[in-house]
Order: structure tokens, then C-alpha cells, then sequence
């Protein structure tokens, strides 16, 4: 990853002295930047994961979608090359993604005692590196979750390893010893999306889900192909804009109690935005364990039309919309299309209903994209087919992926043929 990923990291003291503890050094340009450090016994961490049998080769320029549905630390593709084949210490990629959180770019030698990962928090740049069981983490630089390429550039010069984006420095980082080192020599392992370390070796957690592309990478000097489990590659689409995709073939559920604490005294509110029109499938439907379905919310591409089903009443929404609101209170449910208080609709909660009706509110289950089944499990049908602009509970964004989520649901964007038109 980087290159010799990290020269430094892939060079040893001598054999004549016990390696000396490293020092840590970084600038940047223009950007808060946070430094930690820590040092870890790596006789007492986990082996490195076991190489997997991989299947289908690919280009290094090859576009790739790291939110590809795969074991959320699983990298989705990767390559291991001898040290000795190596002979440019500089990797450059373009990246691209509306996601704040997640892998990106991860690398190790010595079988993942030494190791280098960027990846997102926040959509900014992060790099932790673990060198001779010392590791960095290092954050700064601009924020990259714009939706944009930007070009990113990784390469060694001496014992710093630095990052650019776009052409500008944004991290520089010294990571060495002062010792005298060894040729270089073993492999180095480049991943994309995941990482090849037991995750607790890392200073910082994170989410490490990316709903992201890579593409027109030039990996170190190398031409071998990456690899890949994957029969077939996600799309990167040509455009996208911020949203969550649903395909058709999956759905997220939260359960209520999360966010629902004075849904009795406050309400309960749960915003939608998005083209109503171009979508077909259960949006939106709730419901708790052991009782009847609360409500569903469903559209119809063929006719255009959202019907919401609450208990045994039912609403037809005809007309084009694209934000649809709905105020759970304590006797009644609210419907505003386009915020319009004038046309809101009302139903009421009869009173030997509103136990379970407070129930669900309170420990249910919410799906978002898809229709809740029976039982205990999140079992579903009726998937949505379409995009979600926004979607907001109790006036906040809510995050797929906290949800349990099925992993063909893309949490951060659309493609931007599904989404005609700008929605306000």
C-alpha cells in the first residue's frame, strides 16, 4: 500500500541490537490535524487473518465499488507481491464517495506485523500505521466525502509517508527508528475496502463500511492483477448524488426504542425525502414482535401512486411529492406531504388500540425499504426498488448504517439516473 508500504515500515533494525522504539513526526497543510500514538505488544494480539482462496483477477486501474456486499472487514479485492518486485515507493488512485466512514487503502509486510491503513472518520483522511509494534494515527487534511474525484496520492520519501490530495500535501508523517536497517525482503499485502489485521490492533475504530469507488489506480510499480472473491464487480456509476439506494433485493431495520424515548409526550416523527414517483416497493413499515403490522408505507411505479396503510385505514397519495411526513402522537397519526399543515390528514388511534399502538412506538421495529415479515428475525419482502433523498427521526439524519442492514443497500448515494430532477 503504500509503497514498499512504507519503505520504513518494511525495513528492521540491525540483528546486533534490539530495535530501539520508534519516534513519530508529522506536518500538514493547512488542516487540524490529530496525532496519537500507542505502544502495542504484538505478542499478544490476534495472527493475522488467513488468506483466503480468491477467485477472479482484475486491473489495478479496474473501477472499483468498495460497497460491494462482502463481511464488513473483509477487503473486496487485494494482492500480495514480493518485496524484491518492488521498485516504486508511490501509489496514486482516484477516490470518490458521500460516505464520512470507512476503509479505504490498507497494506502490511512481515505477515501484517507491520501495517499501514487510510481510511475515512468524519470524510476526513486517516492514517494509522504500526511499525515494530509501535502505531501512529494521524488525521487531517480536507474533507472528501463532496461526492467529487479527488485524486490521491501515497508515497515514502525517506521515513515519512505522505498523503496527497488533488496535487496538495495534506499529511506528512515520520515513522522510523534508530537503528540500522536491513534490505528489504518477504511480501507486501495491498487490500482495498477491509483490512488483513485482527481490527483491535487499531488505535482508532471505525465504521468500516464505504459506500465509495476506487478507480484508475496505479498501485506501487506493480502490473500483477489485484484479486477478488466477487464473481462480478459492482457498478461505480458514472454520476451520483447523496441519498440511500435501494436495489429491490434488501432492507434496514432499526429498532424504535432508539430513537422513540418521548414518543408518548413528544411524538414521534419520521421525515422522508425523495422522488415518490420513480419509486416502487415498501418504503417505509412498522411493526413490534408478536402483534400486527403497524403500518406500511408503498409505492407504486406503475400507477405513481403511495398508498399508506395504518391498521385497518388507508390513504392514497396520487399527486407528485417529495418529502412525506409522518407525526406519531399518542391518539393519532399525522400525514403532511411537502410540509403543507393545510393538507395534512389525520388518523386516529382508538383507545383499546393504543397499547400496542404505544408498544410498537416504543419497542418495534422500523424498516426502511422493505416490508417486516413475522417473528423474531428480520425477515422482509416487498423490497424497495429506488432512492431515498434524505431521512430524517425526531428532526435528526438517519444513518443506515446503524441499522441491520442488508448489505445491497448503498447507505450514502444514488445513481443519479434514478434521482431526475434536483429535490429541495
Amino acid at each position: 500500500m503504500l509503497a514498499a508500504l512504507l519503505h520504513t515500515l518494511v525495513q528492521t533494525p540491525s540483528e546486533l541490537s534490539p530495535p530501539p522504539s520508534p519516534q513519530a513526526s508529522l506536518e500538514t497543510a493547512d488542516h487540524p490535524v490529530e496525532l496519537r500514538t500507542l505502544n502495542f505488544d504484538m505478542a499478544q494480539s490476534c495472527e493475522p487473518h488467513e488468506p483466503r482462496v480468491l477467485k477472479k483477477q482484475i486491473s489495478g486501474r479496474t473501477p472499483v465499488n468498495l460497497g460491494q456486499e462482502r463481511d464488513i472487514w473483509k477487503p473486496l479485492v487485494q494482492s500480495t507481491t514480493n518485496l524484491s518486485e518492488v521498485h516504486s515507493i508511490r501509489s496514486v488512485f482516484e477516490f470518490r464517495t458521500f460516505d464520512p466512514e470507512g476503509a479505504i487503502f490498507y497494506g502490511d509486510t512481515k505477515d501484517g506485523e507491520d501495517w499501514f491503513m487510510l481510511s475515512l472518520k468524519d470524510g476526513i483522511p486517516e492514517m494509522q500505521i504500526s511499525k515494530e509494534g509501535t502505531i501512529v494515527s494521524v488525521a487531517g487534511g480536507p474533507k472528501l466525502n463532496d461526492g467529487k474525484w479527488h485524486l490521491l496520492e501515497l508515497s515514502n520519501q525517506g521515513k515519512f509517508v505522505i498523503l496527497e490530495v488533488d496535487r496538495a500535501k495534506a499529511l506528512v508523517v515520520g515513522l522510523g527508528s534508530n537503528g540500522a536497517d536491513d534490505l528489504l525482503s518477504g511480501q507486501i499485502r495491498l487490500a482495498l475496502g477491509g483490512v488483513l489485521i485482527d481490527t483491535k490492533k487499531m488505535i482508532v475504530q471505525f465504521q468500516p463500511q464505504m459506500d465509495g469507488c476506487v478507480q484508475e489506480g496505479s498501485w506501487l510499480n506493480l502490473t500483477a492483477p489485484w484479486e477478488t472473491e466477487a464473481e462480478e464487480l459492482w457498478p461505480c456509476y458514472q454520476n451520483i448524488q447523496p441519498g440511500s439506494y435501494f436495489p429491490g433485493t434488501g432492507f434496514a431495520v432499526f429498532n424504535t426504542s432508539v430513537f422513540s424515548r418521548d414518543a408518548e409526550q413528544d411524538g414521534l416523527k419520521i421525515e422522508i425525502w425523495g422522488h415518490f414517483s420513480q419509486m416502487d416497493g415498501t418504503i417505509l413499515s412498522m411493526k413490534a414482535p408478536g402483534q400486527e403490522l403497524l403500518l406500511a408505507l408503498e409505492a407504486d411505479n406503475n400507477t405513481k401512486a403511495v398508498t399508506l396503510t395504518f391498521g385497518n385505514d388507508k390513504i392514497m397519495m396520487a399527486e407528485d411529492f417529495n418529502r412525506l411526513a409522518l407525526i406519531f402522537q399518542k391518539d393519532l397519526l399525522e400525514v403532511l406531504m411537502e410540509n403543507d399543515q393545510s393538507e395534512a390528514r389525520r388518523l386516529s388511534v382508538a383507545s383499546e388500540e393504543q397499547p400496542a399502538y404505544l408498544g410498537t412506538l416504543a419497542g418495534g421495529r422500523l424498516a426502511i425499504g422493505g416490508l417486516l415479515g413475522e417473528g423474531e428475525e428480520h425477515v422482509g419482502s416487498h423490497y424497495l426498488t429506488g432512492c431515498l433523498q434524505k431521512i430524517q427521526v425526531q428532526g435528526k439524519d438517519l444513518d443506515l448504517d446503524l441499522a441491520v442492514k442488508h448489505a445491497s443497500v448503498s447507505s450514502y448515494s444514488c445513481p443519479a439516473e434514478i434521482m431526475k430532477g434536483h429535490i429541495d
